[in-house]
């Protein structure tokens, strides 16, 4: 008896899964570092104390880790757009 292939694979086993999830990671990064950006320039307005201060210039540099998440998800979808899955022939390896 030959076991039965299902039909349709998960969404998350699937390759085309895998390039949806990290595109939303691309838009959820760029989100955000808008949302960060906001909330930093609105702590550094003020100046009240030293405290809110050092908040406001991790939150800066945490719109920079953000930014810089999303440029390299980008560039990973650009030069690999297939995905990490895809099946070669062997006589293609050579």
């Amino acid at each position: 008896m030959k076991a039965e292939k299902p039909k349709h694979r998960p969404f998350c086993f699937s390759v085309k899964g895998h390039m949806k999830i990290l595109r939303l990671d691309i838009i959820n990064s760029l989100v955000t570092a808008i949302f960060m950006m906001i909330v930093s320039v609105l702590a550094l307005l003020p100046k009240t104390t030293t405290f809110i201060l050092l908040g406001g210039v991790f939150g800066l540099l945490t719109v920079v880790c953000c930014i810089a998440d999303g440029v390299l998800i980008y560039r990973k979808l650009l030069f690999n757009p297939s995905g990490p899955y895809q099946k070669k022939a062997v006589h293609d390896k050579i």
